[in-house]
């Protein structure tokens, strides 16, 4: 029997679905910009930069006042709270910064990873209580999509059963109360790449996340079409002797997706997940370029594979910005090229491109 009560009316679904068409839009991906404190902490520190609050937002502000052209390449930005409230140089607010380049403006929701007791070490993601509330604030104060990052791990008896079946649902929840308030979910279940497990391991483990996900959502009657998926690329795992070449990891990637992920779902945004700027980019080009019939778009949702560059090229100087700028919007434009199967490397990526950006244990 269909679903008795239609939780959304056909305005709210147009209006997720135009949203979330808009943030994919060819040659569009997506600016993670939503680092918590902590993290940014980490990030400065390796350009000896101290963590204040100035620094973050002047480092923001560097990339969120580049060339409107930008918007080519850049279709949304995921804003961490503190960002949500700052002010450029000019002393306008960063969200109509973003807006008035045409690129949608996101909301990291979720309050962090807490452990799951009778696991190995496994995790849940915590933050539904007063989700509704701090979602239709969000939505008040300019936010049209949203970002909740599950976590699951590869090893000897991980992602297990409970690990997956929790995560999925978490998900889904955080998903439902997203669209009642007009939010568009980016529903982020990811596998960490910590092992040495093989890439054939990373598919299977990746195929039943997956398909557990998109159990959750029809069961919680999620609205699919304004929906984008976060996923992790099929990638071994850091430690595997074995190295695996683009065009391994697209075709163990895209049959994951194509065995799990309806072809409802607008728009697959794969985090980056510490490969470098330059790996991330050789990946996604792959993925488009495989030849199998891939009904959604498949983009990025980049972090510190849009960043790393522009982070080292500024160092922290205000002499430096425009370096930075021009790191990140060049970036920018070879993930967009990556997005449609168009990129041709030069093989002349600079070291800050190629430096690997793994860190074990990843907390967002």
């Amino acid at each position: 029997m269909t679903h008795q009560y239609p939780s959304l009316s056909p305005e709210q679904k147009k209006e997720l679905a135009t949203i979330a068409q808009r943030i994919v839009a060819p040659g569009k991906g997506i600016l993670a910009a939503d680092e918590s404190t902590g993290t940014m902490a980490n990030r400065l520190q390796k350009i000896n930069v101290e963590n204040t609050e100035e620094n973050r937002r002047f480092f923001r502000d560097l990339l969120f006042s580049v060339d409107p052209a930008i918007s080519q390449s850049i279709g949304g930005v995921i804003f961490f709270h503190e960002t949500l409230y700052q002010k450029s140089d000019k002393g306008v607010l960063f969200p109509k910064v973003v807006k008035d380049k045409g690129i949608v403006v996101g909301i990291k929701v979720d309050k962090g990873t807490a452990g799951l007791n009778g696991t190995d070490g496994e995790t849940t993601t915590q933050g539904l209580d007063g989700l509704g509330e701090r979602c239709a604030q969000y939505k008040k104060d300019g936010c049209d999509f949203a970002k909740w990052r599950c976590v699951l791990k590869i090893s000897d008896g991980c992602p297990s059963a409970l690990a997956i079946a929790e995560n999925a649902n978490v998900l889904a929840r955080y998903a439902s109360i997203c669209q009642q308030n007009g939010l568009v979910p980016i529903v982020e279940p990811e596998i960490l790449p910590d092992g040495n497990h093989d890439l054939q391991r990373c598919q299977y483990a990746t195929e039943k996340v997956l398909a557990a996900v998109y159990k959750a959502l029809s069961d919680h009657h999620v609205y699919l079409e304004g929906t984008l998926l976060k996923p992790n690329m099929v990638t071994a795992g850091h430690s595997c002797p074995k190295k695996y070449t683009p065009q391994e990891v697209a075709m163990a990637t895209v049959s994951a997706l194509r065995r799990t992920v309806p072809a409802a779902v607008p728009g697959i945004c794969f985090l980056s997940g510490g490969q470098s700027e330059e790996e991330a980019s050789l990946n996604l080009n792959a993925i488009n370029q495989t030849p199998l019939h891939k009904p959604w778009k498949l983009t990025f949702s980049y972090g510190r594979a849009l960043q790393a560059s522009a982070l080292a090229a500024w160092k922290g100087k205000t002499e430096n910005r425009k370096a930075a700028q021009e790191a990140f919007c060049t970036r920018a434009k070879i993930n967009s090229l990556a997005s449609k199967g168009e990129y041709k490397p030069t093989g002349q990526a600079d070291q800050a491109a190629t430096q690997s950006l793994h860190t074990a244990s990843y907390i967002y």
